[in-house]
């Protein structure tokens, strides 16, 4: 298994060979620094941490001060840990990167969605909407009932209601690598993969 961290640069058109244009989103894929290895004898299960993005020692603790010391590598401002990943033999305080991914390979595209603050139950559920008509002008865009009488005399964990929208984790799964620029660590996936421009974003392929 193969997984890299990186960061949603935006989305723009691709062309293959054949003429075809196609929808891409641009991803900024590493250099990422290997910061811890776990192993089943040690750790009880075996997983590589990576790290993506230098920080400044003064905007970090301590604890994680040492914790990339001891990998001999600068704070990191993203970490990830992948489980089962493909290192080789690669220790900790060595570099991962784009290269690791070819043209044609399936990726799963990890992030945090845009979060959209509060909305009605038509935005965040799909909801179609009340009747135009028979006197309802003033619920052209509620809910609806959201429950029973007597019984259960309460609204049912779950029931789709307005809320928070966004701002969760959510994956897009077959993304198809388009392109892979190793020298500007750059990776283009067919198709859009959640979170805002400039969000941190985990590639990983199962093979």
């Amino acid at each position: 298994m193969r997984g890299l961290i990186g960061q949603k640069l935006g989305m723009t058109q691709f062309w293959r060979e054949d003429g075809k244009v196609i929808p891409v989103t641009v991803i900024q894929g590493g250099p990422c620094v290997i910061t811890q290895i776990k192993t089943e004898k040690h750790d009880g299960y075996s997983s590589v941490q990576l790290g993506y993005k230098d920080k400044k020692e003064s905007r970090e603790t301590q604890p994680q001060i040492g914790h990339f010391k001891k990998a001999n590598t600068t704070p990191k401002y993203f970490v990830h840990e992948f489980r089962d990943l493909e290192v080789g033999d690669k220790k900790e305080g060595d570099a991962v990167d784009v290269d690791m991914f070819t043209v044609g390979d399936q990726v799963t595209v990890s992030g945090t969605s845009k979060g959209r603050g509060f909305a009605g139950v038509m935005k965040r559920h799909n909801f179609h909407g009340g009747h135009a008509s028979h006197g309802k002008s003033d619920q052209l865009r509620a809910g609806g009932s959201i429950g029973a009488s007597s019984d259960p005399s309460r609204v049912w964990k779950g029931k789709k209601m307005a809320g928070h929208y966004g701002a969760k984790r959510a994956s897009i799964r077959n993304l198809e690598v388009v392109a892979v620029d190793v020298e500007n660590h750059i990776v283009m996936v067919k198709g859009a993969v959640p979170g805002p421009n400039n969000g941190f974003v985990e590639m990983l392929d199962r093979g």
